[in-house]
């Protein structure tokens, strides 16, 4: 006998909707999500996709009604509850777009909970567009299978950020002049990871980490590491560790 499909085929379209998702639920999807469907997907009724809502998890749907400009659709049932996320923030130092994006993009699929632009002396852009990265966000998350999308914090200042700083988080301070290998670190969740712009932090900044009580200076290896390298290996170590790659 031929093997049966699997349902839903592996190459169904996966898509974030922000709204509450159930079993009564009938999402209309418009816009440019729609023409994506629509006219890349070629999407037409009975056809399945993915969604999921950063809320009660990912629920498997189908195209009830595919009009020209937006799609109606029925949930058939759960296929995921929502994610566990490990406590894990990355505080970074905006770079040049392209690698910012990168950055945004890797840290969301490597399962960090919350991300912070932190500007120090030597960051170069001071500006971020918010609702850009909040894109890239939702993107990744889409690509990857999350369930839950990071926390996208406004940008602050280094000095706000170490005052109002939670007494129970450890603060992995990414110190180019040295510190302890990561994975020599005790640092269960609630933690964070801090990395710097191009140029590096400031004799002052560094004192000023050195100085306070959460921080804990860590050291990448023997090579110096672009900023966008330094978030997305301190990540990877610390997933390995602490988070939920440490079970695999």
């Amino acid at each position: 006998m031929p093997a049966t499909p699997a349902w839903p085929p592996a190459s169904t379209p996966r898509l974030f909707v922000d709204l509450p998702l159930g079993p009564d639920a009938a999402p209309i999807i418009d816009g440019a999500a729609a023409h994506y469907l629509l006219n890349v997907m070629r999407m037409k009724a009975g056809d399945p996709i993915l969604l999921f809502d950063n809320i009660s998890g990912e629920w498997l749907a189908v195209v009830a009604d595919a009009a020209k400009r937006s799609l109606t659709l029925r949930i058939e049932r759960q296929t995921k509850m929502i994610e566990p996320v490990p406590d894990l923030w990355l505080c970074f130092a905006p770079v040049k777009k392209a690698r910012l994006d990168w950055i945004i993009e890797k840290a969301t699929e490597l399962g960090v909970a919350r991300l912070q632009p932190v500007i120090t002396e030597r960051t170069i852009v001071e500006r971020v567009k918010h609702e850009r990265l909040e894109a890239q966000i939702v993107e990744a998350c889409e690509q990857c299978g999350r369930t839950a999308l990071p926390t996208l914090a406004e940008p602050v200042k280094l000095p706000q950020l170490l005052k109002n700083w939670p007494a129970d988080r450890a603060l992995l301070f990414a110190d180019e002049a040295g510190g302890l290998p990561l994975a020599r670190v005790e640092a269960l969740a609630p933690a964070a990871i801090l990395t710097g712009p191009e140029g590096g932090f400031t004799d002052r900044e560094r004192d000023m980490l050195i100085a306070h009580a959460a921080v804990r200076r860590i050291t990448l290896g023997p090579r110096i590491l672009r900023a966008e390298t330094a978030a997305i290996a301190a990540i990877g170590v610390w997933m390995a560790q602490h988070g939920d790659w440490s079970d695999l």
